[in-house]
């Protein structure tokens, strides 16, 4: 790039990953900067959702902050600065609930999978804004709508686009200070059917406006005990599955953990909805249960993706099974909810020997993996 040459690896970093750790968007942004002899000489530079690093590697000497709702794109994007000998102190890490640091004079926004973490990152970038912000927003095109479009033009300020280059697009925005957008319509709430409980769900949650299917299967068979288990909920979300292990296992101790700032902080609003000051629970941001005690754990609950950002991620399911037998004690549970065409219990079968049907829809299956 004009900004120098740079080695970049996705993160988790895996043996045999064919997909780059960059993207045609990445590489139009950084021309688009130079062509323009941007940034200044110092600039207050905010950059969202850098997925593993590219932009912020190329403009380290700026010392970006980098603003996300992901623990592993934070990672991605340390590791990626060391292996190209730049100081990992110069990348100012936020989560997607911290607010920015000062007035920014230099806004790049790679555009998200959802349109609603966007509006609420514009509605939380906005105050941050002045009348000589350069905004600039980057993404592929079939990622860029008329939607897209609007909530820029709406909450920040007049809009307009690139041409297209390598299936790519650029996004033009010019702060308008004088504008009233109105108050972000987040977080939000639904209603847990057949319940009076009423979970807050954050912009970036999975599943933000009501209880996904697979979910909602794996909670009718969620086991029941009065012994003292204790219980993680792995890539947590909301902490609906938590939740409910927390009332039938009335002894159980709770640990919710996801890589999203805001899942976590969903979980942790929820269960102090429901328990009160009655009971304690331990939330985490992180990469799963790799940070977990070995032979820690009695029972872990698991609905995994199978998507990374845009990209279909075969391998997250894998590795959320190989840390959780890793945190199970010797005869402790892990139990798993997923499509049926995405055939967990092979994985399962090969990490523990076995696996167990519990139950099974015409969409999906619940599994149960004994460690031995």
């Amino acid at each position: 790039m004009p900004q120098g040459e740079f080695t970049l690896t996705r993160y988790p970093r895996l043996k045999k990953d064919a997909l780059r750790a960059w993207d045609a968007a990445d590489e139009y942004l950084l021309q688009r900067l130079a062509e323009e002899g941007l940034p200044a000489a110092t600039p207050n530079l905010l950059v969202l959702n850098d997925s593993f690093g590219a932009l912020c590697a190329a403009l380290a000497q700026y010392r970006p902050q980098l603003w996300s709702d992901s623990h592993l794109a934070q990672q991605g994007a340390l590791e990626n600065f060391s292996d190209n000998d730049l100081d990992p102190a110069d990348l100012r890490l936020l989560s997607s609930l911290r607010e920015p640091d000062g007035k920014i004079d230099l806004l790049l926004v790679r555009i998200p999978k959802q349109l609603a973490f966007l509006e609420d990152q514009l509605y939380r970038v906005r105050p941050h804004l002045h009348a000589g912000s350069r905004i600039f927003g980057a993404g592929m095109v079939k990622d860029i709508h008329t939607s897209t479009l609007q909530l820029f033009e709406r909450i920040i300020g007049p809009t307009s686009t690139s041409l297209a280059r390598k299936r790519a697009r650029l996004i033009f925005c010019q702060f308008d200070g004088t504008s009233d957008p109105g108050q972000s319509p987040y977080p939000t709430q639904y209603q847990l059917e057949h319940t009076d409980c009423c979970l807050l769900n954050h912009a970036n949650v999975f599943s933000r406006d009501n209880l996904d299917i697979g979910t909602r299967f794996l909670l009718e068979h969620i086991p029941a005990s009065d012994a003292p288990l204790k219980t993680a909920d792995l890539g947590c979300g909301n902490g609906v599955i938590g939740i409910a292990a927390a009332k039938r296992n009335p002894a159980a101790e709770l640990f919710f953990v996801d890589e999203s700032y805001m899942a976590v902080e969903s979980a942790r609003a929820n269960f102090a909805a429901v328990f009160g000051a009655e009971r304690a629970a331990r939330f985490q941001v992180g990469d799963g249960l790799a940070d977990c005690e070995t032979a820690s754990l009695d029972l872990v609950l698991n609905n995994p993706p199978f998507h990374r950002e845009r990209a279909v991620d075969g391998d997250a399911p894998g590795r959320m099974f190989k840390q959780a037998e890793a945190a199970l004690k010797r005869s402790g549970e892990l139990w798993v909810v997923g499509n049926r065409h995405l055939n967990h219990q092979a994985k399962l079968k090969r990490l523990f020997g076995h696996c167990e049907e519990v139950a099974s829809n015409s969409k999906f299956v619940v599994l149960k993996a004994v460690k031995g």
